[in-house]
């Protein structure tokens, strides 16, 4: 694989702004951690924080952001996947074979002789 100057220092420059803003976010997250906010306050803002160092890293240091093909292939194959898997239940849970048909009983066996 061939690069010029130019892009060299490019990527590096992305290195050293992603490595620095995941300095900051784990700054953030000792900060939020002194916090002490609710349990479920808490879980959603730690969330959004790996969220973001996660996309970082997965998009600049494991090289998906020039990926945008596979990665949008592999998150239309997730969302069908995902309905797929909803859809089993309901399927499942919206028939009727092998329940009883209750079926009434002739008038004849209600009379009393």
């Amino acid at each position: 694989m061939h690069a010029d100057q130019a892009s060299i220092k490019k990527s590096i420059r992305s290195y050293m702004m992603i490595g620095a803003a995941l300095f900051v976010f784990t700054g953030i997250t000792v900060a939020a951690n002194q916090v002490h906010l609710a349990v479920p306050i808490a879980i959603t803002v730690a969330l959004i924080i790996a969220t973001m160092k996660g996309s970082m890293v997965a998009s600049v240091f494991m090289h998906l952001s020039h990926e945008r093909k596979w990665i949008y292939g592999a998150l239309i194959l997730t969302v069908i996947g995902f309905f797929i898997l909803m859809t089993v239940p309901l399927f499942t849970t919206l028939d009727h074979i092998g329940t009883p048909i209750h079926v009434a009983a002739p008038a004849s066996e209600h009379t009393v002789h």
